[in-house]
């Protein structure tokens, strides 16, 4: 019998917890790292490189990661990856403990846990459709995303006030935790793989996948356009603002915390929005417009207030400024999540099921391929060139990009 049949709001419940409790201890130390390196003597290419080595191996993985994710059990592909992610980080808290924690050493075991979430991300994200019915696709993908971010809301306060009080290793400490947590709860969910009457060679199940992915015009010019999106967008939150924070601004951790929250609450808004509103089957293009509109308005706000005469004139520890910067962050925040809900949609609903890990592995290649790139060029940028300086080259380069993916937007077919 079908699991799904049997208990979907049961499985589903197992999955949004289990990514709840994870993704709040991987929010805690995420925020936390970029700080912890440039108090450490890294600089803004450091927290670049970082960010490079967060998505490289996972992205390295992503064909393999898909072809396994269709010939095995996804369900024990994501209980093991959890487990194994949350021993790595439980080391680094050990070692931090220890006195012996190094910045390479931080580097090492961030590339070993990118590589056991690529083999993670095709698992998790071929099971869902498995889980619910095709027509709760649309608000299962959001609740998944409001939930992953609703677990992020405390993550800023609590990693930045337990790392001014305590350090880094409370924080490994916790993160690991919370991994071992998502695993076993991830083992409790219902469901029944099925096994390929016949495997095909590896090659031939690659090419198998990343041809359905070149053949659905929908899918092919989703990913392309967000690649370049994703690339320009990304590194603001993960390399620019730590960067403005500690060079340009005078808040404290806890505020800068704050904005944190505010990022993650723009996220939860756009992830609840995009399932109330276009939560129906052929809505998706709807979503994509909406999230382009406020990208583009978002970030022309985000350059605007990294102007020196701005800054002059508001302040760089006022409370003034700390709600500008954190709303135009927090609508860009929302804009990627009415970007990401409607992409993984129309790809659970185009694609079928003995192919979606495959057809997931090719899709995140392709549109998280930018974002490491993206980070080591904001990184090497913000090294030689005046932080505003950058912020409208960035700008105008998210302009173009948005506006030509609008402009194609009459001959892509979403089938709906």
């Amino acid at each position: 019998m079908n699991k799904r049949q049997t208990s979907p709001g049961r499985n589903l419940l197992l999955l949004l917890w289990g990514r709840m409790v994870s993704d709040t201890g991987s929010r805690v130390q995420m925020i936390v790292i970029p700080l912890y390196i440039l108090d450490m003597g890294g600089s803004a290419a450091t927290v670049g490189l970082f960010t490079f080595l967060s998505i490289v191996p996972a992205l390295l993985i992503y064909p393999l990661a898909g072809v396994l994710g269709d010939w095995w059990n996804r369900k024990t592909i994501m209980v093991l990856t959890d487990l194994l992610s949350g021993g790595a980080i439980l080391l680094l808290a050990l070692l931090s403990q220890m006195g012996r924690m190094s910045l390479g050493m931080v580097m090492c075991i961030q590339a070993i846990i990118a590589l056991l979430n690529g083999l993670f991300d095709p698992a998790t994200k071929g099971i869902l459709p498995q889980l619910v019915s095709r027509e709760q696709l649309s608000r299962a993908n959001s609740a998944l995303y409001s939930m992953r971010t609703l677990s992020g809301l405390a993550g800023p306060v609590i990693g930045t006030t337990l790392y001014a009080a305590f350090g880094i290793s409370l924080l490994f400490f916790i993160n690991g935790i919370s991994f071992l947590l998502s695993g076993i709860s991830e083992i409790f969910i219902q469901y029944s793989h099925r096994n390929a009457e016949e495997k095909q060679g590896m090659l031939s199940a690659l090419r198998e996948g990343g041809g359905f992915v070149l053949g659905q015009p929908a899918i092919r010019n989703l990913c392309l356009s967000l690649l370049a999106i994703y690339a320009l967008v990304m590194p603001v939150f993960q390399v620019m603002l730590p960067l403005l924070f500690r060079t340009r601004l005078s808040y404290s951790d806890t505020q800068y915390g704050l904005l944190q929250i505010v990022i993650m609450l723009g996220a939860l808004l756009g992830g609840v929005l995009t399932g109330v509103l276009f939560g129906k089957t052929g809505q998706e293009r709807g979503a994509l417009k909406l999230g382009l509109m406020l990208l583009m308005g978002s970030s022309v706000l985000s350059a605007f207030l990294v102007m020196p005469g701005i800054l002059a004139v508001l302040g760089t520890d006022t409370l003034i400024y700390l709600g500008l910067i954190s709303g135009a962050a927090g609508v860009l925040s929302a804009a990627v999540m009415f970007l990401n809900v409607p992409l993984q949609t129309v790809m659970q609903r185009q694609t079928p099921e003995p192919l979606l890990s495959r057809v997931f592995s090719v899709v995140g290649l392709i549109t998280k391929g930018g974002l490491p790139f993206g980070a080591l060029l904001y990184g090497a940028v913000l090294d030689r060139m005046d932080l505003h300086v950058a912020a409208v080259c960035f700008t105008a380069l998210t302009l173009l990009v948005s506006l030509l993916f609008l402009a194609g937007f009459k001959s892509y077919a979403f089938g709906d």
